[in-house]
């Protein structure tokens, strides 16, 4: 799953938002690709929300506000992060990370806060301009914000930026080569 997805680095999930961040502006304000795209495609790629729960007198319908599924997977993979980065500070095994397991999730959660509020932002400001939104335009802030000011505040910024998931993955590979090695 999501989980197991692994961006390496924050500085590299941080880049890849900030990259998607424009990328989602371009394409929703610059175009009417993504738009049309979104709209016409029928599949299990978005997500819809009515604007109102009154329905348009005309056609008797809903209107309806759609979110990407990459508005709500690539979030996902830098929570993913965020989680293996508080199960390595807690010297918790983290590959595969048990969501269960009872250890404190300071910057997965406080990231998890802010993309739902991003989300809830987004969703009103749709509803409120009656025009589509780059969801992305709102989350990648709150991701980002949340998780950095999390850092701040608990003195751990640098911890943030310096945390790599590739160097653990290759002592782990090691330390497992040396046991079989052990054995034979």
């Amino acid at each position: 799953g999501i989980e197991r997805f692994s961006l390496g680095t924050y500085k590299i999930g941080a880049i890849l938002l900030v990259g998607l961040f424009f990328y989602d502006i371009f394409w929703v304000f610059g175009t009417d690709v993504m738009v049309t795209v979104a709209k016409s495609l029928d599949g299990p790629i978005k997500i819809l929300f009515p604007r109102s729960l009154i329905p348009d007198a005309a056609t008797g319908k809903l209107e309806m506000s759609l979110l990407g599924l990459g508005d709500i997977v690539i979030p996902g993979f830098f929570l993913a992060l965020l989680l293996r980065f508080d199960a390595h500070n807690a010297k918790v095994d983290y590959f595969p990370t048990n969501v269960h397991a009872s250890f404190p999730k300071p910057f997965f959660h406080s990231a998890l806060v802010g993309y739902v509020l991003g989300l809830a932002t987004t969703l009103y400001v749709m509803i409120v301009f009656q025009a589509a939104q780059p969801a992305l335009l709102y989350l990648v802030p709150a991701c980002l914000g949340s998780s950095l000011l999390c850092a701040v505040v608990r003195g751990e910024l640098k911890a943030l930026f310096d945390y790599s998931e590739e160097e653990e993955e290759e002592e782990e590979e090691e330390t497992k080569d040396k046991a079989d090695k052990k054995k034979d």
